[in-house]
């Protein structure tokens, strides 16, 4: 479509086109210049304008013109500017460009141009800009560049340029302003970029830069604008900048500085924006920037700079600042007063510091605030009224220590989009005036003190998408009313005491994917709405875990095509797992402690090889094992196999008759073979009693030639329990060998045999396996794979350098060792009480997956002819529960007690009689003290974790693994939770933590 301005004006039938729109002629009746910018003008420019020879000004910028340049405007000799921007040429930029000697402007920027810049162009003596930003061109920078001594203004910058910078650009000395940001160049910035004398911008962010910053050496006095962002440079800020008197910005976020802040900054009195963040910055912020006293823009967040905001950089009464941001420091003391005195102050943003105090009661009465962030600080007290906060838009006050109740003023918060309070001290009700907040997305007020129910007025915030309501003491039954929040996509409100049924208006929220409503009291069946229609279908959480819901999984679930993880642990469910076995989009799955029955649905295999754990504390649940279908039952040990059903019932009494036949006559054939094997040998081998297996002699012959007799240089540990050899068969056959001492056994030989075998029988993932065993007279042998990692002890506390462990090792340590303890409370029969939990009877093997030793021994060795009263007490100083004090009897609670030692010792990696504790006191009473006075985790835990804490889910997990173990090692005994009941609170929380990050 041709533009009307050219349509009505340009007629061939017109004598000259002087006339013409956009056109211009000389005096001589010749066209200079041509200027149909901003026309819409589309099609190519044709080789034809190279006709136009008196053209001084071509301006054809902001059409749609496509193709490639012609080289034919090489041609306009007496060109002085050609404006070609924000078109769509292609191509390569025209050698012939750099005929045009008398051209003084070139600008060719947003086009779609590739290829390497024409070394001619830097030939034109009179250029004084050169615009090829925001193409495709790539290349280096030609080094002739330093022969322009017109250049004034060159931008290159959004393109694919490599190589170095050339150090002769410091002999343009006319350059003012050099964009060269958003390439891929590195090397080093030249020393020579101090001659530019008369330099006004110089932006060279987002490249491969490296090597110290050498401006400020030179005459900057020009110098306005210095972006340096997104390189790799080493050293520090450099104090010459502070020579810069006309800066007005200084950006070099992200550029790898260290040191400090110089104080010479001080002296940019007119700088507004400086952006140091990103980078290893440490020390405090320098006073003398109170002297810039139009700085606007101040952003020093991801550093490690410390101490508090000093008093004259006027952050309050004579403040300039409009914007700032700390986040991510190690600042301390208070948050300034009169932060919004001159009522200018827009986004305040101090989270993830040391902070102290309260909150600045003013905060309250900033209207022009629109971004408040304090989040992870040590903040108290109570939150301020917010008054007239009506341009607030996004509020987080998450992890600090603030208390009492959530004032109702926060409904005066009309434009606000998020609210985070969560992690605090907070208490009372929920104000229901949080309802009128109509413009609310997301609403976290979880982990804290909340009591009573939760508001129906909640659904007039018909906007919110996330909403966490989680860890508080919220009781009464879930509103109906939340089904009139359709934008809902996170529901939270797990680890609370509602009671009554699930909602089925749960369930018409079309966009729901995650809800969380574990850990509560809720009661009934799981409702088939669940189900029903397409509402719920995009549901890819679920978590109903730790409630008292009955009755069985509803069919409908097998609806939810989307889910990907599904926790209903520790209920009363019961029935088959039928439906879940239709869900193959399942990646998580969590049925333990319920009464199901039946086998496990085929898609569900998988699962149980990966978490086995997510299965137990179902008696009646089973595997069907067909091993000519590729089913074995190898590997399941913690579930049962199913037991095949008789086609014909009638053949039962035949078949039991033939076993029990056959069982007799298979014990007297082996009490007869025994005995004779006990004649044939008893002159020969009278030192060895017994073995665990036939054959075993030849096996225990390989043992004492692999270790020469036990030699002590096999030795590998010395324990309480005996001695410990390293003992290698072959190059996959490696095992340890535990030398028992003892002189028979009070019971004599055979109740000895019957105890080790009763060990030798226990299976279980995260216990060690006992591979055989033999029996002297004065000693015993027991074999055990070898675990390659060895102790958890020497993991924590031996391993030079340290063993970098990061949480989901620590923790993965954590539950398997607490499921296999709680299997040897409540799945051996007779229990089995360990009696010397403790790090170094941990064993790790090559994934770091725990396996519990030792099991047993103990009692074992109490039993000994030469155990005396004093060698009874069983257990490790610093591990022994308080009680023992008293009695040599151990219970399941001394096992929890030490359990709970051994946590602590994950989560701060002390030993548990530290030096640093002083004194007599333990791990128990410093972790204890420490909790009490400061409530602050960081403190306590080892500092390798901290770096964690980024994602608070981590810190979170952290906090309840530290709880569960103050729990465990309670003073007395009925306080402490069972090793059933730990595995269950450490698997709420991991689904809790696996669902936050979903």
């Amino acid at each position: 479509m041709v533009p009307p301005a050219i349509e009505f004006s340009w007629n061939a039938s017109d004598s000259t086109p002087c006339s013409w729109f956009g056109v211009r002629c000389n005096p001589n009746n010749f066209v200079d210049e041509l200027n149909l910018s901003n026309l819409g003008l589309s099609g190519q420019l044709g080789p034809e304008i190279a006709y136009l020879k008196h053209l001084t000004s071509i301006d054809l910028s902001n059409n749609s013109f496509s193709g490639s340049i012609p080289s034919e405007l090489g041609n306009c000799s007496l060109l002085e500017a050609l404006e070609l921007s924000l078109n769509s040429f292609s191509g390569e930029v025209p050698e012939s460009l750099g005929n045009l000697q008398n051209l003084e402007y070139l600008s060719l920027f947003s086009n779609s141009l590739g290829g390497e810049i024409p070394e001619s162009l830097f030939r034109i003596p009179f250029l004084d800009t050169i615009s090829l930003n925001n193409n495709g061109l790539s290349g280096s920078i030609p080094s002739i560049v330093g022969n322009m001594s017109e250049l004034a203004y060159l931008y290159l910058d959004y393109n694919q340029l490599s190589g170095t910078i050339p150090s002769s650009i410091g002999n343009c000395s006319a350059l003012q302003e050099l964009y060269l940001n958003d390439n891929l160049l590195e090397g080093v910035l030249p020393d020579s970029l101090n001659n530019l004398d008369q330099l006004v911008s110089l932006f060279v962010e987002n490249n491969n830069l490296e090597g110290r910053i050498p401006l400020g050496s030179g005459n900057c006095k020009d110098l306005h604008d210095l972006v340096l962002s997104n390189n790799m440079f080493s050293g520090g800020v450099p104090t010459g900048l502070g020579n810069c008197s006309s800066l007005t910005r200084l950006a070099a976020v992200n550029c790898n500085l260290s040191g400090h802040i110089p104080s010479s900054l001080g002296r940019l009195t007119k700088l507004k924006l400086l952006y140091l963040s990103e980078n290893q910055l440490s020390g405090a912020i320098p006073p003398e920037l109170g002297n810039c006293k139009v700085l606007s823009d101040l952003q020093l967040y991801g550093n490690q700079l410390e101490g508090g905001i000093p008093s004259e950089l006027g952050l309050g009464i004579n403040s300039s600042l409009t914007q700032v941001d700390f986040t991510r420091n190690k600042f301390t003391g208070p948050i300034p007063p009169n932060l919004c005195f001159r009522k200018q102050l827009r986004k305040l943003i101090l989270g993830q510091n040391h902070f102290q105090g309260s909150v600045p009661s003013d905060i309250g009465n900033c209207f022009t605030l629109t971004r408040l962030i304090l989040k992870q600080n040590n903040l108290t007290g109570t939150l301020p009224e917010f008054v007239e906060n009506a341009n607030l838009l996004f509020m987080d006050l998450s992890s600090n220590s603030f208390s009492g109740a959530i004032p109702s003023s926060l409904g005066n918060l009309t434009n606000i989009t998020s609210v985070d309070l969560s992690l605090n001290k907070l208490t009372g009700h929920i104000p229901s005036e949080l309802g009128s907040l109509v413009d609310l997305e997301a609403l976290n007020l979880s982990h804290n003190a909340l009591e009573g129910s939760l508001p129906s007025d909640l659904s007039g915030c018909y906007k919110l998408s996330k909403l966490d309501m989680s860890h508080n003491i919220l009781n009464g039954t879930i509103p109906s009313s939340l089904r009139s929040l359709k934008e809902l996509t996170i529901l939270d409100l797990s680890e609370n005491l509602f009671g009554g049924g699930i909602p089925t208006s749960i369930f018409q929220l079309g966009k729901l994917s995650f809800l969380q409503l574990g850990s509560n009291q809720l009661g009934g069946s799981i409702p088939p709405a669940i189900g029903l229609g397409i509402e719920a279908q995009s549901l890819r959480l679920l978590n109903l875990s730790s409630n008292r819901l009955t009755g069985h999984i509803p069919q409908e679930l097998r609806n939810l095509k989307m889910l990907e993880h599904l926790h209903i642990c520790c209920n009363n469910l019961s029935g088959s797992l039928e439906a879940i076995g239709e869900l193959h989009s399942l990646t998580e799955v969590n049925v333990s402690y319920n009464a199901f029955s039946g086998p496990v649905p085929p898609a569900l295999m998988k699962l149980v090889i990966s978490s086995p754990s997510s299965f137990i504390g179902n008696p009646d649940l089973c595997i069907n094992c067909h091993p000519q279908a590729g089913v074995s039952c190898q590997g399941y040990s913690t579930i049962k196999s199913c037991r095949p059903i008789s086609r014909k019932r009638g053949y039962n009494h035949v078949y039991i008759a033939i076993i029990v036949c056959g069982s007799f006559l298979f014990a007297v054939f082996l009490v007869l073979g025994i005995s004779c094997k006990f004649l044939r040998h008893k002159g020969r081998e009278q030192n060895l009693l017994v073995s665990a297996e036939e054959g075993a002699s030849s096996l225990l012959n390989q043992v004492m030639e692999a270790t020469e007799n036990l030699n002590d240089r096999y030795v590998i540990g010395r324990g309480a329990h005996g001695t410990v050899y390293k003992v290698t068969l072959g190059p996959t056959k490696v095992y340890a060998l535990k030398k028992l001492a003892f002189a028979g056994f009070k019971g004599g030989n055979t109740i000895m045999i019957r105890e080790i075998q009763t060990i030798g029988k226990v299976r279980h993932r995260n216990l060690i396996r006992l591979e055989d065993f033999w029996l002297r007279k004065e000693y015993g042998l027991l074999l055990y794979n070898y675990m390659k990692n060895g102790s958890l002890h020497d993991v924590l506390h031996e391993t030079r350098p340290p063993l970098l462990l990061e949480w989901n090792i620590r923790y993965k340590i954590a539950l398997g060792t607490a499921q296999g303890l709680s299997y040897l409370h409540f799945d051996c029969d007779p229990a089995i009480i360990h009696r010397d939990i403790k790090p170094m009877n941990i064993l790790l093997d090559s994934e770091l997956e725990p396996h519990i030793s030792d099991f047993g021994i103990a009692k074992l060795l109490d039993e000994s002819v030469t155990s005396t009263p004093s060698s009874m007490v069983q257990g490790t100083i610093g591990y022994m529960a308080p009680e023992r004090a008293f009695s040599t009897k151990c219970s399941k609670e001394c096992d929890v007690y030490a359990y709970g030692i051994v946590l602590l010792e994950l989560v701060t990696r002390k030993k548990v009689l530290d030096p640093p504790f002083g004194g007599e006191v333990d791990i128990v009473g410093w972790v204890r003290s420490a909790w009490i006075e400061t409530q602050d985790i960081e403190a306590i835990v080892d500092p390798s974790l901290v770096d964690e804490f980024v994602d608070s889910t981590v810190k979170e997990q952290v906090k309840d693994v530290l709880l569960v173990a103050l729990r465990c090692t309670e003073r007395e005994p009925s306080a402490r939770p069972s090793m059933r009941d730990v595995v269950k609170q450490l698997m709420v929380g991991d689904s809790r933590s696996q669902s936050k990050h979903a």
